[in-house]
């Protein structure tokens, strides 16, 4: 067996199973509990306000169909052809890109800065820092490995391949103190984690890279400095740089789809945007010879009465992007091709990409009613991880319990108190929005819950 088909924890395969490892990464990952919770997690616009818009769960499912286009465009293209053999296959990529986001909290990024806020004396909290301890730690396949990924998945995964101790910058949290202000009111900007894992998980790392060529991994793993900001690593393995690319485009194009299909973005805000830019698309049209793509074109359609006119646009900003991925050298100098290689997107392609999300954060990312609406998350989850960490005995669930006690066994000090406060911030940062909904209003409203409730 290839070394980046083993697994941490050695399972051999049932009877007459004709599967490869990565099929059973796949099936793995789709069969679990944190797979399944992403279809009550929010995207970007609230749950509850429509049944159309996407959740993280059928987010995931579009970013795995566009890691496969990437993958299966690049392994037809004679331009590649040198770096094909070590593209993943369909079912890795699959997999990949369908746990991308299960370590992401309740309620967005309002929930994974709720999180850090309270945990950021004892380690921190990252949404994929989080992916990487559920599929290698906590998900109840195994006891002890979570879902016991093959290597190759869990780099996959590790989208910053350094500690949160190695990239925090205290100063990056300061914030002027105000004493009458209550503990859960703070400028959420000031309180963003460093991209990266949790100490705690560095075991799983070690995993990772332990027969990969020692220099390649200080390479890999190198990172940089940011005045008053945290640091950040600078590398992705291929693997991981083709989930990203597909993760954003998804976010880019069919939170925008969204957008339009809900009125948020008007033609007038589209036009506006890009005013002076137009050429974006239409250099594009004449180079590729696609009159589709013109900005006039691609304007009506996007913005026609029809549906299916919005729908065969988003399609063709979709099919642009993948079919103009390139495989290139990073700048790692790393000798093993999973750590030297990486894909993205031709230049223009990616500037108009980035043209699109700008637009979408403008109105609707940082839209106040969708901002409320995060904030309303996020003072939810540091009330519930407050309550939770202040009496556990008396609040914690009967299971979360056990493992709180357990992860105090043979600690003292700020290190038992470090592992117990992970222990709460597991169970915040696995619940769905509407359960975590359900909890606070059985803690806090006076005419709901039950002694009968089963969460």
């Amino acid at each position: 067996m290839d070394f980046l088909e083993q697994r941490r924890l050695v399972q051999g395969k049932r009877p007459n199973d004709v599967r490869d490892e990565f099929d059973r990464d796949e099936a793995r990952l789709i069969h679990s509990a944190a797979f399944r919770r992403l279809q009550s997690k929010t995207q970007v616009l609230g749950l509850g306000e429509s049944d159309f818009y996407r959740t993280r769960l059928t987010h995931s499912m579009e970013v795995a169909q566009i890691g496969r286009g990437i993958v299966q465009y690049l392994s037809k293209s004679e331009q590649f052809s040198e770096y094909q053999k070590h593209l993943p296959c369909t079912s890795l990529i699959t997999a990949i890109c369908l746990a991308h986001d299960i370590g992401h909290p309740p309620f967005g990024h309002g929930g994974e800065v709720a999180l850090n806020y309270c945990m950021r004396e004892h380690g921190g909290f990252e949404g994929n820092g989080q992916t990487l301890r559920i599929l290698g730690k906590l998900d109840k396949y195994t006891a002890e490995h979570g879902l016991n990924p093959t290597r190759r998945m869990l780099l996959g995964i590790l989208k910053y391949p350094a500690a949160y101790s190695e990239l925090v910058n205290e100063k990056a949290y300061e914030q002027d103190p105000d004493k009458n202000a209550p503990y859960w009111l703070f400028e959420a900007r000031s309180q963003k984690p460093p991209k990266c894992y949790h100490d705690c998980d560095q075991e799983i790392v070690d995993f990772i890279f332990e027969d990969f060529d020692e220099t390649d991994v200080a390479k890999f793993t190198a990172t940089r400095e940011y005045k008053g900001k945290h640091s950040k690593s600078l590398f992705k393995s291929l693997d991981c740089t083709i989930m990203n690319l597909a993760d954003n485009i998804s976010y880019s194009l069919h939170d925008f789809e969204d957008a339009l299909s809900l009125g948020m973005i008007t033609q007038r805000h589209w036009r506006e945007h890009f005013e002076g830019k137009e050429n974006l698309f239409n250099d594009l049209a004449k180079q590729l010879n696609r009159e589709d793509l013109s900005f006039d074109l691609i304007t009506a359609s996007l913005f026609h009465k029809d549906s299916f006119c919005r729908k065969e646009a988003i399609g063709s900003l979709v099919n642009l992007m993948i079919t103009n991925a390139i495989i290139a050298k990073n700048q790692s100098g790393c000798e093993h091709s999973l750590l030297n290689l990486e894909v993205k997107l031709e230049p223009k392609i990616e500037e108009l990409r980035e043209h699109i999300f700008n637009l979408v954060c403008e109105q609707v990312i940082f839209d106040e009613n969708v901002q409320q609406l995060e904030f309303k998350g996020q003072k939810l989850v540091i009330e519930l991880f407050q309550t939770l960490a202040k009496d556990p005995n008396r609040f914690l669930p009967k299971p979360t319990r056990e493992r709180w006690k357990k992860a105090a066994k043979g600690l003292e000090g700020e290190n038992k108190k470090s592992a117990q406060l992970r222990v709460i911030c597991d169970f915040v940062s696995g619940m769905t929005d509407d359960y975590a909904t359900k909890f606070y209003e059985k803690l806090f409203t006076p005419s709901k819950g039950s002694i009968f409730d089963r969460l």
